[in-house]
């Protein structure tokens, strides 16, 4: 079962797919330039202690991204990734 949620409330082993992004201006862009675009599927591998940054897989590469960041980002959470 699908349900829309924010990247940063996905769990460590979980994965989802950019369902959209609530941010505007050059954040935006660098988002969209790491492969953050519609459709594309994210896979949450680790947390880190303090819970900020996350690392995240993003079409092959791994990203760390502040939860300031990934709580606008749109997702459709799936079952676990691994």
């Amino acid at each position: 079962m699908n349900r829309t949620m924010t990247l940063d409330t996905l769990d460590e082993g979980t994965s989802g797919r950019v369902a959209g992004l609530m941010i505007n201006g050059p954040m935006r862009r660098r988002l969209q330039d790491i492969g953050l675009i519609d459709g594309t599927e994210v896979v949450c591998l680790r947390k880190s202690p303090s819970g900020d940054p996350v690392a995240y897989l993003i079409r092959g590469a791994v990203i760390a991204l502040r939860s300031e960041d990934s709580s606008k980002i749109l997702i459709e959470n799936r079952a676990a990734a691994f």
